[in-house]
């Protein structure tokens, strides 16, 4: 599922591959662009913001790209054979003369300009892997709700932006209160070192091939995706609730041991 580190990962491999790069080659494959060209411009640089992708080409154009669910850039190199999916699953191809990213299951594919980029991504929150972090901001923007679910202010991208269930998930763990819990509720002392947390965890992964909360190599996180299996920490089996009210068709997982607030029966 891509995260904020996901994204990161994604924005590094376009960008190493494409910036600084001759377009030779331009296919997006959505209706509203099917006639946009992109050959004969140079890509500048490709950039992560939450879980958006922007990437900027000369001229002043900006290909702004999500990932949501399953959505992934793939690289090649020339003659390497596309493994992203099936080709009715393309939505965006940027070839130079040495390689070839390839966009598979986008479900937002927009092209504008570099000038409009606040439209897409103006009502994000602080970015943890972003330049422009800012702590005390996630914390304001989360107790402007204090009635609102944890899990779900987490889950807000205008909260702070990159947070996804996997990591909204963990980080109700580690902060030793249910995904329910209203952030009013939340210990002051927890609440004033969420955001730290959060790019931590991001700021760990953002390198690694597979997600890790846990310092462990056998055992990832702590608590997503684990139930019914014991909690690492106290062996109570873990619990998972499918389609919670608020939260979407997210699964939430909790300890109700080690994690204390309001839960379903």
């Amino acid at each position: 599922m891509p995260e904020g580190d996901t994204v990161w990962q994604a924005a590094r491999r376009l960008h190493r591959a494409l910036s600084g790069q001759l377009l030779t080659r331009s296919d997006l494959r959505v209706p509203r662009l099917a006639t946009a060209d992109l050959r004969g411009r140079t890509v500048l640089d490709t950039t992560p913001r939450g879980k958006h992708l922007l990437t900027r080409l000369e001229g002043g154009l900006t290909l702004h790209s999500h990932l949501r669910m399953d959505g992934s850039w793939q690289v090649y190199r020339a003659g390497e054979r596309w493994r992203g999916g099936p080709a009715h699953q393309i939505r965006a191809i940027l070839g130079t003369g040495t390689v070839t990213a390839v966009g598979y299951r986008l479900p937002v594919l927009d092209l504008l300009r570099s000038a409009d980029e606040t439209r897409v991504v103006g009502h994000l929150g602080p970015d943890p892997l972003g330049p422009g972090w800012d702590p005390e901001r996630v914390r304001g923007n989360l107790l402007a709700r204090p009635g609102r679910p944890l899990l779900e202010a987490l889950l807000d991208q205008r909260n702070l932006a990159g947070i996804g269930n996997v990591y909204a998930v963990e980080l109700c763990f580690l902060l030793g209160v249910t995904p329910w819990l209203p952030v009013a509720e939340v210990p002051p002392d927890r609440l004033a070192a969420l955001p730290g947390l959060a790019r931590d965890l991001l700021a760990a992964n953002r390198d690694r091939p597979v997600r890790v909360t846990t310092g462990r190599r056998d055992e990832r996180l702590y608590a997503y995706g684990r139930a019914p299996r014991p909690c690492l920490r106290c062996g109570t089996p873990v619990r998972r609730a499918d389609r919670p009210e608020g939260f979407g068709t997210r699964p939430v997982h909790w300890c109700p041991s080690c994690q204390t607030g309001p839960a379903p029966p």
